[in-house]
């Protein structure tokens, strides 16, 4: 039988590394500890909590909790909500920047360059700059008067706001994938159209799942926009929902359910992290074949 080889452990090096680990399991601990009271407190009940008794569950487990947030304190309009937003503009964006970055990547033209460094420029541009502007060309409209163009509209803002970064993103992706992927299916007869669609974008599925995940995440958890033009109960995605129902707490004084509606705002993002944290690391250090 073969002897198994040990390896020797560099000690040293590990001491160097050891503020990093410390670091990070301190991280790690104090999230897990912070989120595991949360969970503890959605299932107890207020005076509980208020008695710091919520970790011993002295009346048992409360699941009634969720039903009432959910029914009673309009989280599922929140969640439906931001659900819409979300899914529909990140696949919007993709529909839309995926092929703006492959055209960008390929071919060369009088105004690839400018378009380039004009979605760079645009990254840099905050939200509070244009959110006056846009208010006004949309109160001008008229499109706040009814719940269905409100919807349209978030879901154009979130679009056009998040384009330069998902396009910026896919670029860098589309650039790394070797050319004689094309140069293979143009022999073949395939159009350019056909080659994006049938080859290239499947090929960049990792960089494409990748800064879908980051768009869904960062539209669910959009504040502002949503703030200012998201104003009504029906409309209202979950974090302009939540603030409303902290600010309620003063006079309600449903703590738990709050910390409940907490933990089901919180479930869609923590469940695409952990599901797809190994495609969201593939997609951000990986890429094709470089050329």
């Amino acid at each position: 039988m073969k002897k198994k080889l040990r390896t020797r452990i560099n000690w040293r090096y590990e001491l160097r590394l050891a503020p990093g680990y410390l670091t990070l399991t301190l991280w790690v601990v104090f999230t897990f500890v912070l989120i595991g009271w949360i969970a503890a407190a959605s299932l107890a009940t207020t005076k509980e909590i208020f008695r710091g008794t919520a970790l011993s569950f002295p009346t048992g487990l409360h699941f009634e909790n969720y039903e009432k947030a959910w029914t009673g304190g309009n989280v599922s309009v929140f969640f439906l909500n931001s659900l819409l937003y979300a899914s529909v503009s990140s696949v919007l964006l993709i529909l839309l920047a995926a092929p703006a970055a492959y055209v960008m990547s390929r071919f060369k033209f009088f105004l690839n360059h400018p378009l380039q460094n004009g979605f760079v420029a645009a990254m840099g541009v905050p939200v509070v700059m244009i959110i006056l502007p846009l208010f006004s060309v949309v109160t001008n409209l008229q499109l706040l008067k009814q719940d269905f163009t409100i919807r349209l509209l978030m879901i154009f803002l979130f679009v056009g706001y998040n384009i330069p970064y998902t396009a910026i993103f896919l670029l860098s992706f589309f650039s790394n994938l070797s050319p004689s992927y094309e140069e293979a299916a143009a022999i073949d007869g395939c159009s350019a159209t056909g080659t994006f669609w049938k080859i290239m974008l499947p090929l960049a599925q990792p960089g494409v799942i990748t800064v879908t995940i980051f768009n869904f995440i960062n539209i669910w958890n959009e504040y502002f926009m949503s703030l200012i033009f998201a104003s009504g109960d029906r409309v209202r995605p979950v974090a302009v929902g939540m603030y409303g129902m902290i600010e309620s707490m003063r006079y309600t004084g449903d703590w738990a359910g709050m910390f409940a509606s907490v933990i089901i705002v919180f479930l869609p993002t923590f469940a695409l992290f952990l599901f797809l944290s190994e495609r969201i690391i593939a997609g951000v250090t990986g890429g094709g074949v470089k050329g």
